[in-house]
C-alpha cells in the first residue's frame, strides 16, 4: 500500500469504513460484524459505533447499531447540486409511463453504477430501486454501455482491477467474456443483460451524452415474463435512445453554474 501523506487523518478514514460497512444487505451489524468488515480490532469499532452514535449517524439496538436518516446529510449536499438527476427526472417519468416500467439514471463510480435518478413502474408490482443503490458495473446493462465509453486505457485499468461473481447462474464467468460484451454494447450504442444480477430480471440501458462525453446512462428494468428479449430492440431501446437524447440536450443546454437572472432561450 502507498504511503499516506502527512495530513492523512487516518481516524477519519477509520470512521467513513464503519460507515460503509452497513449495507442495504446488512443493515443491523454487531460490534465484532463491524470491526471485521472494517478490518479493526473489536475494541476500536466499538469506540468508532459509540461515538457515530453520539453524533447521530448511527443508533443502538441491543447488541445491534444501524444508520440513521441523518446518514443522508452526508451525501445530500452532492445529490441537491447534481444538475442532471433533475434534468432527467421528467424525461424518466415520461418514459416510466409509455413502458410501464422502472426507469432510472445511472453514473459510473469506480467499478460500481449508481443509481441517481429512478422513477418506479405505474404498476403495483415493480422493480425496487432507490437514488444510491449501487451494483457492479460489469453484471449490469447502464454499466456496460459506460465501460464502453471509456478510453483504452481507462478500459484496460478497469479489467486489470475488477472481480467478476456469480449472481446467477447466467451471470458472465471470464473477462474474456465480459471484454466481448462491453465491445458489444460500444459498438451497438446499448446494453440488455437478461437475469446476470437477479433471476426473472431484465435490464436494458443506453448511454447519455453531453456533447462528446457520455455522462450517464438511462436505463429501464424488465420482467422477463413481461417483453420477449428478441422485441426489446424494436420497442424499447428506440425509447431509451430518444430518452436519452432529449436528457443530453437539456443538460447540455444548462449553465454550468445557476446564474442570478433567469435566462431563457
Amino acid at each position: 500500500m502507498a504511503e499516506q501523506p502527512a495530513y492523512f487523518v487516518k481516524s477519519v478514514e477509520k470512521a467513513f469504513d464503519v460507515l460503509r460497512a452497513f449495507a442495504p444487505d446488512e443493515p443491523r451489524l454487531t460490534v465484532s460484524q463491524v470491526a471485521a468488515k472494517s478490518d479493526m480490532t473489536r475494541a476500536s469499532a466499538r469506540r468508532f459505533l459509540l461515538t457515530l452514535t453520539d453524533l447521530g449517524y448511527l443508533r443502538a439496538d441491543g447488541p445491534h447499531f444501524e444508520l440513521t436518516p441523518r446518514s443522508l446529510e452526508i451525501g445530500q449536499s452532492f445529490l441537491t447540486n447534481l444538475t442532471l438527476p433533475r434534468i432527467a427526472e421528467p424525461h424518466l417519468k415520461a418514459l416510466a409511463a409509455e413502458l410501464n416500467e422502472t426507469t432510472s439514471l445511472c453514473v459510473l463510480d469506480g467499478t460500481d453504477v449508481v443509481y441517481v435518478a429512478c422513477v418506479p413502474s405505474p404498476r403495483l408490482l415493480s422493480v425496487s430501486i432507490s437514488v444510491g443503490t449501487r451494483f457492479p458495473a460489469w453484471a449490469t446493462s447502464m454499466g456496460r454501455v459506460l465501460l464502453g465509453a471509456l478510453s483504452d486505457a481507462e478500459l484496460k485499468a478497469y479489467f486489470d482491477s475488477v472481480q467478476l461473481q456469480r449472481f446467477t447462474e447466467r451471470s458472465i464467468g471470464s473477462l474474456g467474456q465480459l471484454r466481448v460484451e462491453v465491445e458489444h454494447a460500444r459498438d451497438k450504442g446499448w446494453s440488455m443483460v437478461s437475469q446476470e444480477l437477479e433471476e426473472g430480471l431484465r435490464g436494458v440501458a443506453v448511454p447519455v451524452g453531453r456533447g462528446n462525453n457520455v455522462v450517464a446512462a438511462v436505463n429501464v428494468s424488465l420482467q422477463t415474463h413481461r417483453a420477449p428479449a428478441e422485441d426489446i430492440e424494436k420497442t424499447v431501446v428506440p425509447l431509451l435512445q430518444d430518452a436519452a437524447r432529449q436528457i443530453g440536450l437539456d443538460y447540455a443546454g444548462r449553465p454550468a453554474k445557476p446564474l442570478n437572472t433567469a435566462v431563457r432561450g
